[in-house]
């Protein structure tokens, strides 16, 4: 792991050095709505390494918020706008519990605390200004090689192309930042999400020809070639280009030392740290290779791209236990005889019990996003059979947990040591499937029944090991490791298949596939053609609580309706009204929209808690994009930036740039 050591210490190093050589932190720290403001410049190679450093740094800002509390994550924020999941917590009142047609609004960024979508709109334009800083200086450092220069540049363009990602798949079209501006802006136009596609496909070649491959660089956790590629095969994609994306996408797995990982390797975390035996893990590949520690090496041949989160001075907890798992032990949570179902044991309790603690096995969650039932059950439905025994997806090695593998550990409940059970005994469902809330153990089905992912969630949890007394394990904390992954190989495999689906090679889509489903050890395989339906379905499988869900659906939208592609059922979408429909019918919209209608809870007027908690889940065809926020759209006060289809703020007639270079050469224009 030194490799991860060399980098920590050159963030730290390097933010140093770049604070002395600027005199200010501006760059560091932007003023709300600093996208429209002039910062900082430098003149030293010492500079251009600080400003990419934090852009690496910034990564884990996409990925993990700062805050302890552990309720806030861009992931989950992510995923209630997705097939995946919906807001858990039943008690949370405003903050997206239910209806998000009614609450998702150009003013609800400043409304909505720590579940704001608008952090991916700031968040993405800080994430640019950190690439723009390099882009803009380096004709000033002196000295450089042209090697280096376009080294530097090559990088910083994937920072740019990175936010620009986040932000086409989430706003559509938006202002084109391209420089570090001299004097304030503040009559900016937005540019058309296809200019800026065009346009970050030309910065990334520029990256694939320049930047090193990861076998070239002294450590990881930074941009490399591969990253490039990756990224890049993604706005081909976007762009209509599938040829050009199969044949980078087939360069990548071929030509570049990677290899998914087919073994057990690295360090086992439950048996090196002590872990209870209440839950055990059969180790295995898809545990080894979700363990932080074993993410980023060379011993790992499927890393293409990580955030390193293991320094102190800069570590950010990323509290996955707390967050995505249930509320097993909530208050309401009781045995068949009516005690409650849990007893929170620390281990200084002369009842402490190792054998039942899975406080320290799963966490002591809250359920904040719930998954939906296609999440849990439906999407792991290969040829019509739920495979168990995909490793993803497997309960008996410890990878999945069911809510009925757990024990009861009351020890003063004739149930201690049973497992779990959701109603009372000899409880008669209801026709529909459903049962009375008097015969449920869990009234709050919602937020405290649901199967996970334990080999994506699981983080060993320092803090709360090191304090005997403690009952909160919640996930990666100060002094651990939280690592995680950006891109790896088996994403590639995926988008291979896409591209190769776009051109009538439905086969070797299915190829694709199954090459994940071996590594996975599955039981059901693809044995013909397959459509988009079971590529964004595995999609799932393999990247669940990984990837951001929503971009991927509407860059797939965008590319079904452009391109004249039927979806898995047989919709086709006119290029002309696909991102402009509203309406909570389950008939038109988007890809996006039809995969939320077909497996999410949306708009089915009912309540999805089995006992009858109000929750009133619904979302409306316009937002497939977020509305980009007021008081962005505000403080550019002399001019008018595009709103979203079905927000506040709506209009046609306001004029986009419909071209990248007629968006750059406007930018030094401020009157």
């Amino acid at each position: 792991m030194k490799s991860i050591n060399i980098l920590r210490n050159g963030l730290t190093g390097a933010f140093a050095i770049f604070l002395m050589a600027s005199c200010s932190d501006d760059f560091l720290e932007p003023k709300p709505l600093s996208f429209y403001e002039p910062t900082v410049t430098f003149s030293t190679e010492s500079g251009l390494q600080a400003a990419l450093s934090g852009a690496d740094r910034h990564l884990r800002m996409n990925y993990i918020w700062d805050n302890r509390l552990g309720e806030g994550s861009p992931l989950g924020t992510d995923y209630i706008f997705s097939d995946l999941m919906v807001h858990g917590k039943t008690d949370a009142g405003g903050d997206y519990s239910d209806n998000l047609q009614r609450m998702l609004t150009p003013e609800s960024d400043q409304t909505l605390g720590s579940f704001c979508h608008s952090a991916f709109f700031t968040e993405s334009y800080r994430h640019v200004k950190y690439a723009n800083g390099v882009i803009s200086n380096i004709p000033r450092v002196e000295g450089l090689s042209e090697e280096t220069k376009n080294s530097y540049l090559g990088r910083a363009y994937f920072h740019r192309a990175f936010g620009y990602y986040t932000l086409v798949f989430c706003y559509g079209n938006v202002p084109m930042v391209s420089k570090v501006l001299e004097v304030p802006k503040q009559n900016y136009r937005s540019t058309a999400k296809e200019a800026i596609i065009k346009m970050m496909i030309e910065d990334l070649e520029f990256a694939v020809r320049w930047v090193p491959r990861q076998s070239e660089l002294p450590y990881y956790g930074t941009v490399n070639q591969e990253s490039c590629k990756l990224l890049l095969i993604k706005f081909y994609l976007a762009d209509g280009r599938f040829a050009d994306a199969e044949a980078m996408a087939t360069d990548l797995i071929d030509n570049h030392g990677l290899k998914l990982m087919d073994h057990e390797f690295g360090t086992d975390t439950t048996k090196d740290q002590g872990e209870p035996a209440t839950l055990a893990i059969t180790r295995n590949v898809i545990w080894d290779l979700h363990r932080p520690e074993n993410m980023m090496g060379s011993f790992n041949t499927e890393y293409i791209l990580g955030i390193a989160n293991v320094a102190e001075e800069s570590f950010v907890p990323n509290l996955t236990m707390r967050m995505y798992v249930p509320e097993y032990y909530g208050n309401t949570a009781r045995t068949p005889d009516g005690l409650p179902a849990f007893d929170q044991q620390p281990r200084s309790s002369r009842y402490y019990n190792q054998s039942a603690d899975w406080m320290r096995a799963i966490g002591v969650g809250i359920g904040c996003y719930r998954p939906t039932w296609f999440t849990q059950h439906g999407v792991w439905c290969v040829n019509g059979v739920e495979d168990t025994k995909d490793l993803r997806h497997n309960h008996e090695t410890g990878n999945w947990v069911r809510m009925e593998d757990l024990t009861y550990n009351n020890r003063r409940s004739r149930y201690k040591g049973k497992h779990l059970q959701l109603t009372k005994d000899g409880a008669v469902p209801n026709p529909d499937g459903t049962y009375a809330r008097k015969d449920l153990l869990y009234p709050d089905t919602i937020r405290g029944w649901y199967d996970f992912p334990n080999y994506k969630l699981y983080n060993y949890d320092v803090e709360a090991e090191k304090i005997k007394s403690s009952t909160q394990f919640q996930g990666a904390t100060i002094g651990g490791n939280g690592n995680r992954y950006v891109y790896r190989l088996a994403e590639v495999y995926l988008l291979r298949a896409e591209a190769r689906l776009y051109q009538k090679n439905a086969g070797g889509a299915a190829d694709d596939l199954n090459v994940l489903r071996r590594r996975a050890k599955c039981s059901e395989y693809y044995t013909g053609d397959v459509n988009i339906g079971d590529i964004m379905n595995e999609r799932t499988r393999e990247l669940l609580y990984e990837e951001f869900r929503h971009p991927e659906l509407v860059r797939v939208s965008m590319i079904l309706a452009n391109n004249g592609i039927p979806d898995e059922w047989g919709n086709v979408y006119d290029p002309q009204t696909w991102d402009k429909q509203q309406g909570t019918d389950r008939n038109g919209g988007s890809y996006w929209y039809q995969r939320i209608m077909h497996y999410n809870y949306y708009n089915r007027g009912y309540a999805i808690s089995t006992g009858g908690i109000s929750t009133e889940y619904v979302i409306g065809k316009e937002n497939l994009y977020y509305p980009v926020p007021r008081s962005h759209m505000d403080a550019n006060k002399n001019g008018r930036l595009w709103q979203n289809f079905g927000y506040t703020g709506y209009d046609p007639s306001i004029p986009v740039w419909t071209d990248w270079h007629d968006a750059v050469a406007d930018e030094d224009r401020t009157e």
